[in-house]
């Protein structure tokens, strides 16, 4: 399966963006996808998960203002992400895991996903 972010840009602080993550090759309904970001300098973090039976979980830097949901009927899962702020600065990527855990938490590690999309570029602006 082959991922694409897009919808990212430059946005003042307390702006919203929408960042779709669109999947061709094979239907991804039954993944999780989570999505991550990496500023220059640091890790890839967590940011939110969404399972194949819609459960999600947030990190807890953008819980109350980031929404993760899914459209199957478009192959595609969307991250809402509202009132941003400076420290949201960062590359957005989305992944896919082939996986099904019982735990919500093992969706927190990079290392459990199996496809990477390319990332895009989130500024924002104090």
């Amino acid at each position: 399966v082959q991922l694409q972010a897009s919808g990212g840009g430059l946005v003042q602080a307390g702006g919203s963006l929408r960042l779709p993550c669109a999947a061709s090759g094979r239907t991804i309904r039954d993944n999780a996808i989570g999505w991550f970001r990496q500023a220059p300098g640091t890790e890839r973090e967590f940011v939110a998960v969404v399972t194949w039976s819609g459960n999600t979980l947030y990190a807890d830097s953008v819980k109350g203002r980031f929404t993760v949901s899914r459209d199957n009927a478009k192959n595609t899962v969307y991250l809402q992400m509202n009132s941003l702020k400076p420290e949201d600065t960062a590359t957005y990527y989305c992944a896919a895991d082939r996986n099904s855990y019982s735990s919500l938490s093992y969706y927190r590690r990079v290392r459990e996903y199996d496809y990477w999309g390319q990332g895009t570029q989130v500024t924002v602006s104090s």
